[in-house]
Order: C-alpha cells, then sequence, then structure tokens
C-alpha cells in the first residue's frame, strides 16, 4: 500500500458540515426578519430555495463566471425574489447576517474529531485546502474546533486558484513542502477535489455520505470518515 505523508482536506461538506450549519442559520434569518409575514412560502421553501440558489451560484464562481462581491450581493435578492417578494423589500443587510452567523456553528461530520485525532497521533501532517472564502474560513475551524488538526489553511483567495485548477494543488504542495507521491486529497466534490487533484497527480479520497452513484475514477472512496482508518 502507498505510504502517504500529507493530507490535505476540503473543509465544507467534508469535515464542516455545510447544510446543517447553513440550515440552522437560515432559520434564524426567517425569524429575525420575519419572513413569513409576506405570506408567500414556509420556511422550508425558503430554505430549499435558497440552497438551489446559492449551489447555481458557487458553480458559478467556481468557473470565474462571478465574484466573491456578486456572490453574496445576489443569493438572497434571487432567492427572495424568486419567491415572490418585491426586490425593494428585500432586506439589504440579510447577506451580511448570514455571512457573519454560519461561521460560527460548529456542526461537522459524524467521526471528524475521533479520525482527525487518529491521524494526527499516527503522525500524518494534515492540512486544509478549499475555495471557501479567507475571511470566514478561520472562523468556522475555530468555532468546531478543528484549528488545531492543521499545519496549513490554503484558500483559494490566497493562493490566485479555484480547485479543479491543477495550480491550486501545486501551490498547496509548494506551501507545505510536500510532493504530489506523498500526499492525499479528501473531498466531497468530484470535480473539484477529485479531479483536480487527479490532475495534480495527486491521489484522492472521495467522501460520499450519500453513497451517489457516479462513474469516476477515485483512489478510494468512503462513506464515513471514520472508514480512513480502513487505509491510512
Amino acid at each position: 500500500m502507498k505510504t502517504y505523508r500529507h493530507l490535505f482536506f476540503d473543509l465544507d461538506h467534508t469535515l464542516w458540515d455545510f447544510e446543517t450549519n447553513a440550515h440552522e442559520t437560515l432559520a434564524q434569518l426567517y425569524t429575525d426578519y420575519d419572513l413569513a409575514r409576506h405570506g408567500l412560502f414556509s420556511f422550508a421553501e425558503f430554505s430549499q430555495r435558497y440552497s438551489e440558489v446559492n449551489h447555481a451560484l458557487w458553480r458559478l464562481y467556481q468557473s470565474n463566471k462571478v465574484t466573491q462581491k456578486q456572490l453574496r450581493e445576489v443569493r438572497f435578492v434571487r432567492t427572495l425574489t424568486r419567491l415572490g417578494v418585491a426586490e425593494a423589500d428585500v432586506p439589504t443587510d440579510i447577506s451580511a447576517r448570514f455571512t457573519d452567523i454560519l461561521p460560527q456553528k460548529a456542526a461537522v461530520f459524524p467521526h471528524t474529531h475521533e479520525v482527525l485525532t487518529y491521524l494526527k497521533d499516527k503522525g500524518y501532517r494534515l492540512h486544509l485546502i478549499t475555495n471557501g472564502f479567507e475571511d470566514v474560513q478561520h472562523i468556522k475551524l475555530a468555532s468546531s474546533k478543528l484549528t488545531d488538526y492543521f499545519e496549513e489553511v490554503i484558500t483559494s483567495e490566497h493562493s490566485g486558484f479555484l480547485k479543479p485548477d491543477p495550480r491550486m494543488f501545486t501551490h498547496a504542495l509548494a506551501r507545505t513542502g510536500a510532493t504530489a507521491t506523498e500526499s492525499l486529497m479528501i473531498g466531497d466534490n468530484l470535480e473539484c477535489d477529485v479531479l483536480g487533484a487527479y490532475n495534480a497527480g495527486i491521489d484522492q479520497v472521495y467522501f460520499n455520505p450519500d453513497k451517489r452513484r457516479h462513474f469516476a475514477q477515485t483512489t478510494y472512496e468512503i462513506s464515513s470518515l471514520a472508514e480512513l482508518r480502513d487505509f491510512l
């Protein structure tokens, strides 16, 4: 079995449970802004529509078709207007409030802390490589007590590239002093994490907790973080 020394983790949807944390944040906003007063949609509909809009915008962001500023400005306007709210009635600070509240949430995927402790104790050097915004990623790590596990946090804003661009990964290797052959990328996104790492010559672990069917070739595939202990 191949020997690895450097393990690169994605953060959102891999360790930090974005969907759970976003759901809690949206529930708070729905109450704080009394969105029910419009009488147009339930919280479930608000949450579902936001998820659809946000995922679509993130795909555009990762393709360099919108900026971070545009993503943040547009997501709630688009969500609420598509639910029937007049654009003039969309709270002007709702996106900023979301950005303030969300990273303070602490939900992580099952086994996150125990597996990271195990890997650290085994002598692996742990790093993060994320397309998430620089100004919130470190807050997320602190809120979920993940900071101390990682030596380096490599963000797209700092590197100048977005996963799956192989230059994001080569930047990460250079910054950590790692080689591709001794490195392993663990993430939930087949394009950004798996294909991006593959194109940079790095082995990959596809984290697939919902066991979605796919036809991609991956070095490893897991549905639980606990499975990392089976080969690391």
